[in-house]
């Protein structure tokens, strides 16, 4: 059960991974709308399909079986794993900062420019970068 449990936390983060990787550049790409455009509207949808069909629930889906995982494998003492702990909720924050932002430009309110959204892709890779290195390598 513990390796099909995680084969679908696996899916379920490489899911929300490529949400988060593409909803900064959909930002982007909608900073050069018009608001009230043809092209605004299908980026606002875009935007709110994303989060709502595709990175919420596989948002959901990583923690509750992370979880599960956790409590199985007995991490909870691991300093990896601690470490681990604190990008994954970084990217949880970041995950309802960028819900934040796509409700600001639902309502043709952009809090940020075209370079914060290239600026921000970014942090989103490092945070994942610096997850994958604790779990595969555990280095402390």
């Amino acid at each position: 059960m513990y390796l099909w449990v995680k084969a679908i936390h696996i899916i379920a983060v490489i899911a929300w991974m490529a949400g988060m990787l593409y909803l900064p550049r959909l930002f982007v790409y909608h900073c050069d709308a018009e608001p009230g455009s043809a092209q605004a509207n299908t980026f606002k949808l875009m935007e709110r399909r994303l989060l709502q069909v595709i990175m919420l629930p596989a948002l959901l889906v990583t923690w509750a079986l992370g979880f599960w995982l956790v409590l199985q494998g007995g991490f909870l003492k691991e300093g990896w794993f601690h470490g681990k702990l604190a990008l994954v909720v970084a990217m949880t924050a970041l995950h309802g900062l960028f819900a934040r932002w796509a409700g600001a430009l639902e309502r043709d309110h952009n809090p940020h420019s075209k370079k914060f959204y290239r600026i921000i892709n970014e942090v989103v890779t490092l945070l994942l970068i610096g997850i994958v290195i604790l779990v595969v390598v555990k280095p402390f």
